[in-house]
């Protein structure tokens, strides 16, 4: 892990050294998307590409995690599945939304698959039945989901 947290901070001081007027020094909390290697991959390709500009986690999740919800300016960096750095990402707005009003402008938005609205509810209801099935709950189309929506703001 030492590895990659060098790699991260190493990422984020090429960032810093291209960005000298940017007020936020310490680098940001780093992740990778989705629940499995081959999705977290893409996903990260996807933003490093610029073609995934949105994310949806559950209301729920951030609830049973005890995480505050993401706001505009927040900046994450995005690894791949091995915590390898791919991409600065910045929060640009938030729109909390039921699952069953996700708009095929979001679901585009969010750059994955064929970007229809029926891929992205077949994965994202899948994805979100297998994170609440540890806990026995279940997936319902009124839960609410943070659409985030961001940029890329830097890549190697």
């Amino acid at each position: 892990m030492e590895e990659n947290d060098n790699s991260i901070e190493t990422f984020w001081n090429n960032f810093l050294s291209k960005n000298p007027n940017n007020e936020i020094k310490e680098s940001p909390v780093s992740f990778y998307f989705c629940d499995n290697e081959k999705d977290a991959n893409e996903c990260a390709e996807l933003v490093d590409r610029g073609i995934k500009q949105a994310t949806a986690t559950s209301l729920w999740w951030y609830e049973k995690n005890n995480e505050l919800l993401p706001k505009v300016g927040d900046r994450y960096i995005v690894t791949d599945w091995n915590g390898n750095p791919k991409a600065i990402i910045e929060t640009t707005r938030i729109e909390p939304t039921p699952y069953n009003r996700i708009t095929p402008k979001f679901a585009e938005t969010e750059g994955e698959g064929d970007k229809s609205l029926e891929y992205w509810k077949r994965v994202h209801q899948e994805y979100y039945t297998r994170e609440m099935k540890p806990y026995n709950e279940k997936f319902n189309e009124n839960m609410i989901i943070i659409c985030e929506y961001f940029k890329t703001i830097y890549t190697e």
